[in-house]
């Protein structure tokens, strides 16, 4: 059990946490959300102890352990693998170290024996002999190759890196583990063995992340920051989601009943506080007037952009041939021989491993890299708006959002232009910041506002939910589901690819396409596709 006993964190005048009191029990997971700003990431390193709290405390059970996922990527570059999950459990690998050190003297003491045996007592009641294979397992099951548990960390690639340092938060059956996006950056299997994991996990949880098909699938209770509190509810995101909103819905409608008791007391006293024969009655009703209180309706603050694609032209009925599509990068063949046709419904979503295969196509479409071999073509009536993965060239100038936005707009007004910022949360003297400047998740919608002022009928989208919260997720997502135009797409959250797409396509290690007509659901659960998942699923260190 870990606990929050009026908790306050106040970063210079502000309040970020005002007398928080939770308490996280064994044997649930607990998902921690809120608004990009709330102190999400904040709380869980006060949890952990590597941030102090103005006021309060936070309790841990006696003899109970905790471990956290490590933010820091180059922690440990000079360590290998096996060794960096096993120092998960910090005691364990000082145990290790130490009867190593020992077991290397050249003149060996008795009191090295007496040391030694007491480390081998200790050693074996943790289950020291089982660690490297524990540790092994838990990397095999993130889907990092046994030939890489006795490489360095410095010699992984980002995502790699990621799952090991995962690995090491889960080793050791932690009593209580703190997870701050743990699927970041985790492929789709990954994904699958940690939600597994986190389902069968005896302990406690608190996780932090965007993604609702994950909360809904591991969480038995959501912990929501908002105005500086934490309200705990019971059931994964989408009850709280449900609860929330009819919690604001009967406080609305209590207090409406109120306004109008309120208004009918208002009238009587009026009418009557001057006539002798009814003073009785108008005195009563002051009475329950000084009684009625109205519900406090404090602004959220989460707040929803509102994102609607609306195309100039309707589409027609060829849209996008592609043919024999071929692409080298670096002396490997990513794209390998590609040929579909789109039609003027399709919603296409673009899933698997094979990152660099779907951003090269989406480079390809949009004409910023040539095929090797093949063509494409583009139907008259589309037109097509790019959301890319990578925008830094976009934003490496001075501009302001609004002349940033501005010489993308057909219609060069400010206000009409400064409408579009305003639907992403761009509101007021925001408008003057330099993009040079932004955060990530307002560089997003900076691009988002792009593609709606565009009017385009086609949109490409290549992670878009990277940066986002999860309001933002939500409004993109019911965005994208009511546009009336053609969709291609690549994301890893489930929800939103479950949701938006009604053709999956998938680019294989070996730069094959799978295209099938169906719900994500519906393609992952295929027999056939897990069969070539297991034929072509390589280590990234491959490719």
């Amino acid at each position: 059990m870990i606990a929050a006993n009026n908790v306050t964190l106040r970063i210079g005048k502000k309040a970020l946490f005002e007398d928080v009191n939770i308490k996280f029990t064994e044997g649930n997971c607990y998902g921690l959300i809120g608004a990009n700003g709330a102190g999400k990431s904040t709380f869980l390193k006060i949890l952990s102890g590597q941030l102090e709290t103005t006021k309060g405390e936070i309790s841990i059970t006696p003899g109970q352990r905790l471990s956290f996922l490590q933010q820091d990527h180059f922690k440990y570059d000079d360590f290998q693998v096996l060794d960096t999950v096993i120092m998960g459990n910090a005691r364990l690998y000082e145990i290790m170290k130490e009867k190593e050190a020992i077991y290397a003297k050249e003149e060996f003491t008795d009191e090295d024996g007496i040391r030694a045996s007491e480390l081998e007592g200790e050693f074996a009641e943790m289950n020291g002999w089982e660690a490297e294979s524990d540790a092994a397992t838990l990397l095999n099951g993130l889907g990092v190759d046994t030939d890489l548990h006795y490489a360095t960390m410095r010699d992984l690639n980002g995502s790699i890196k990621v799952k090991v340092l995962l690995a090491q938060a889960l080793f050791g059956n932690p009593d209580i583990l703190l997870l701050d996006e743990p699927t970041n950056h985790l492929d789709l299997p990954a994904i699958e063995w940690l939600e597994e994991f986190l389902i069968n996990f005896d302990n406690t949880v608190i996780v932090v992340s965007h993604d609702r098909y994950f909360l809904n699938k591991v969480c038995t209770h959501i912990a929501d920051i908002d105005y500086g509190k934490i309200q705990l509810y019971a059931g994964n995101y989408d009850f709280w989601f449900e609860s929330s909103q009819l919690l604001v819905k009967q406080m609305k409608e209590a207090n409406k009943k109120k306004e109008e008791k309120i208004k009918e007391l208002q009238e009587f006293i009026s009418r009557f506080s001057a006539n002798a024969s009814k003073s009785k009655q108008a005195t009563s009703r002051k009475r329950a007037l000084e009684k009625i209180q109205l519900d406090e309706m404090r602004p959220s603050s989460r707040k929803y952009p509102y994102i609607d694609f609306r195309p100039n032209r309707e589409i027609g009925n060829e849209v996008l041939m592609v043919e024999n599509l071929s692409k080298t990068i670096d002396g490997v063949k990513v794209i390998d021989n590609v040929t579909f046709t789109l039609g003027h419904d399709d919603k296409v979503a673009f899933v698997g491993t094979n990152e660099l295969a779907i951003t090269t196509f989406f480079r390809i479409l949009t004409g910023e890299l040539e095929p090797d071999e093949g063509t494409y073509k583009w139907g008259v009536t589309t037109s097509q708006a790019y959301f890319p993965k990578d925008s830094t060239a976009e934003f490496d100038n001075d501009l302001t959002i609004a002349d940033w936005l501005t010489q993308y707009s057909e219609i060069k007004d400010a206000t009409y232009v400064r409408g579009f910022l305003g639907r992403m949360l761009f509101a007021g003297e925001d408008g003057v910041k330099k993009v040079r400047v932004l955060s990530g998740g307002e560089k997003v919608r900076c691009l988002l506002s792009k593609m709606m002022i565009s009017g385009a009928n086609i949109l490409l989208l290549d992670e878009p939910t990277n940066h986002l919260d999860m309001e933002s997720i939500t409004a993109l997502n019911n965005g994208l589901i009511k546009f009336p135009g053609v969709i291609l797409f690549a994301s890893h959250d489930h929800q939103f690819v479950q949701t938006t797409a009604n053709r999956i396509m998938e680019f294989l290690p070996n730069g094959t396409m799978v295209d099938k007509i169906t719900t994500y659901d519906e393609y992952l659960a295929s027999d056939e596709m897990a069969k070539k998942r297991h034929v072509y699923q390589m280590n990234e260190e491959d490719n």
